[in-house]
């Protein structure tokens, strides 16, 4: 399973969705980095492939970082992958 986190601006915790193989997380992963380099205020919307009812929707500009971990069982005392951090400035 691999987990696509993303940091959205003014948001303490990642916001962050599952894909069962790394082709779909790539995909994912390539649409985030698309809408956010466009710079147009849409609407990003995803599905939870782990979770089926978890659904996120989210402005691509208040979008500042992307992440994509494969879970194999190793985490930190957070939970969380280790390695991800966004500095919020303007």
């Amino acid at each position: 399973m691999f987990t696509i986190d993303l940091t959205i601006r003014n948001t303490p915790f990642p916001a962050s969705v599952q894909r069962k193989t790394a082709e779909d997380a790539e995909a994912v992963y390539q649409l985030i980095l698309a809408a956010m380099r466009s710079g147009n205020p849409d609407i990003v919307e995803l599905k939870c492939e782990g979770k089926t009812e978890k659904k996120i929707a989210v402005r691509a500009t208040e979008i500042t970082g992307v992440q994509i971990t494969e879970k194999d069982g190793v985490s930190t005392s957070s939970g969380r992958a280790p390695g991800f951090f966004a500095l919020a400035g303007e």
